[in-house]
């Protein structure tokens, strides 16, 4: 399976020679940035042909969840954490290096997932969202409806889903 880049990354092939910290020499950005781009990658160990992601900016956030989010324009700290449902200080803890009064467009934060736990009905699935999904793909993925899935899920915003998030899945009869 290909690795997938977060976005604001590109993918990198390893050659021979190459290391961390030679990557970030010629990239012009920090070590901790590929770093934090590339999670299951061990430093000490990389294979010529590996593929890595290579940040297109300085510093790129730890994301445990893999939940990255684009600044865009308009958006301000307040609206971002209002549309994933988490807390102003939470997305700071999260994203130490922006700066609220000053957001780039283009610049990648980590969303942290603090959703409420779900409390689905009996006869319910609950259903753990996964990187690439969507209320479409889950719908048709369990042959229903995609108003069926917003129904049963009122108070999740579908264009705002976040990896581990859950949600339920009707009952199919």
């Amino acid at each position: 399976m290909t690795q997938r880049c977060p976005p604001n990354t590109r993918p990198y092939t390893i050659k021979a020679g190459d290391t961390f910290y030679s990557l970030a020499r010629r990239f012009n950005i920090s070590l901790s940035a590929i770093i934090s781009a590339n999670p299951e990658a061990d430093p000490e160990s990389l294979r010529i042909g590996q593929r890595i992601c290579i940040p297109r900016q300085e510093y790129y956030p730890p994301c445990p969840e893999g939940n990255f989010y684009t600044i865009k324009r308009g958006d301000t700290l307040y609206s971002i954490a209002q549309r994933f449902s988490v807390s102003l200080d939470d997305l700071l803890e999260a994203n130490p290096f922006i700066v609220p009064e000053n957001l780039e467009v283009g610049t990648v934060i980590c969303i942290p997932l603090a959703t409420p736990p779900v409390d689905c009905p009996p006869g319910s699935i609950t259903y753990t969202i996964k990187r690439g999904d969507t209320f479409y793909s889950i719908a048709r993925r369990y042959n229903i409806t995609v108003d069926e899935l917003r129904r049963a899920n009122q108070g999740i915003n579908p264009e705002a889903l976040l990896v581990g998030q859950k949600i339920c899945i009707p009952d199919q009869e």
